[in-house]
């Protein structure tokens, strides 16, 4: 597994710009908790269900800038949607044993929210 907390949130942002799930998961700790704009998760398995759903909508996402301080690690990210022009978003991640053990992210979520507002 690898080793430093930039390592496991690159990893973590590849496997799901790649959308490999399964290459996720072993990398949230299994009380992982999750906090944004959209919502919260507590639990890898409830972390993964949201990632999976994020996937569906995600077309890509590019990482501008990655720091790393200790087990905390801020990584800054276009988010391409199926559904809105690309959006900033800034995701704190805490790795601890290598793996992540809490997200909280923030993005402004009016258009994606727009974008998914049922139509008449």
């Amino acid at each position: 597994m690898t080793d430093t907390a930039v390592q496991v949130a690159a990893a973590y942002f590849e496997a799901w710009r790649t959308k490999d799930f399964a290459e996720l998961r072993p990398l949230l700790a299994d009380d992982v908790t999750f906090e944004g704009p959209l919502g919260r998760a507590v639990g890898a398995d409830e972390c993964l269900k949201g990632l999976e759903g994020m996937g569906q909508l995600t077309e890509d996402l590019v990482v501008q800038r990655m720091a790393g301080a200790g087990t905390d690690v801020l990584t800054w990210f276009d988010l391409h949607t199926k559904v809105t022009d690309p959006f900033p978003v800034t995701n704190w991640s805490r790795v601890e044993n290598g793996r992540i053990t809490r997200v909280r992210a923030t993005f402004d979520p009016r258009a994606l929210l727009a974008a998914l507002e049922p139509r008449d």
